[in-house]
């Protein structure tokens, strides 16, 4: 009997040391570069949270091959992502990377800039110092949430500044709007030549909206200045920053549609006098419910917005 248990143990212990060895070697994003219009092309993230099975692969990234050299755009979690984006654009293209942009600074869209060490880095001055003061702590942090898909990972910050504009880099006409609402800064871009929209996380589509270091009043502006992008002759693609690109305003709609409902919802419940526990507790409305990750991403918006709501309520005129 205590052989055949035996024999049970080393056999189990065998097969998840396999497994084990199978996830390890594995961490492949599988990373598909995806056209959205001529010379413009996309890794899609899943629309989940972070873990350590999707590796932080949540984010959308983006790249445009110009005439002399490519552009990236946000370079991911992890310093494999980077590096796997690199290998998936030399297969598409044999033109050199020029130029890596950061549109804000979430650890999902930089952390894969190490990846680009060779290469200008670029962002607002307000999302260089943001990466400089977090980027750290937001490392450790994907740590706790990703494991060993962050293996090597260090902070790589931007070495260029860029500003409102138009930039001409490679031989393409970029235009850069500088907003602000879902971070202190928040660069949209505009390829000229294709028409392509380039979002970051101002927009959200079939995703619920994070809001860590949000000013929702600023964000609901921002989405206004997005949408008469979307209407103008050129236009062609959006690409948000969590979703499916669109060849609408669609996701703006929906985005905006969720951080009104978030905001009048922290207000009443806040005027009610109601506590945390108890916005908590409250239900999603079917407009939103079948989200992915709605019921997280609303509980740590309460958790982000529900305080100042009460404070504006305690302060307003009886």
């Amino acid at each position: 009997m205590m052989c055949r248990f035996a024999a049970v143990i080393a056999s189990c212990l065998a097969l998840f040391g396999a497994c084990s060895a199978a996830g390890a070697a594995d961490f492949d994003y599988r990373l598909v570069a995806r056209p959205l219009a001529r010379d413009v092309y996309a890794f899609i993230g899943k629309t989940e949270d972070f873990d350590t099975h999707n590796g932080g692969n949540i984010v959308n990234t983006a790249f445009i091959v110009a005439a002399q050299g490519v552009i990236v755009i946000d370079s991911g979690p992890s310093l494999r992502y980077g590096q796997q984006m690199r290998r998936a654009i030399a297969a598409t293209t044999d033109k050199p990377v020029v130029l890596v942009i950061n549109t804000h600074h979430h650890p999902d869209h930089f952390l894969g800039n190490q990846a680009f060490a060779d290469v200008p880095i670029a962002a607002l001055a307000e999302t260089r110092t943001e990466i400089a003061a977090d980027g750290n702590a937001f490392a450790e942090n994907l740590y706790r949430m990703s494991g060993d898909w962050m293996k090597g990972t260090e902070v790589q910050l931007p070495t260029k500044t860029l500003s409102a504009g138009r930039l001409e880099i490679a031989g393409r006409v970029l235009r850069l709007v500088a907003l602000d609402g879902h971070t202190r800064a928040d660069l949209v871009i505009v390829d000229e030549a294709s028409g392509v929209v380039f979002s970051g996380d101002l927009v959200f589509n079939g995703r619920a909206p994070t809001t860590p270091h949000a000013d929702v009043a600023h964000w609901l502006s921002a989405l206004d200045q997005v949408e008469a992008l979307t209407r103008e002759s050129g236009f062609k693609v959006l690409l948000p920053g969590h979703g499916e690109p669109a060849s609408d305003a669609a996701p703006i709609r929906q985005t905006r549609a969720w951080l009104k409902w978030l905001t009048a919802t922290m207000r009443d419940s806040a005027r009610a006098g109601l506590d945390m526990n108890e916005v908590l507790a409250l239900p999603l409305p079917p407009e939103f419910a079948g989200l992915p990750v709605a019921a997280a991403e609303y509980r740590r918006s309460v958790g982000h917005l529900f305080p100042a709501a009460e404070l504006n309520a305690l302060e307003a005129p009886k």
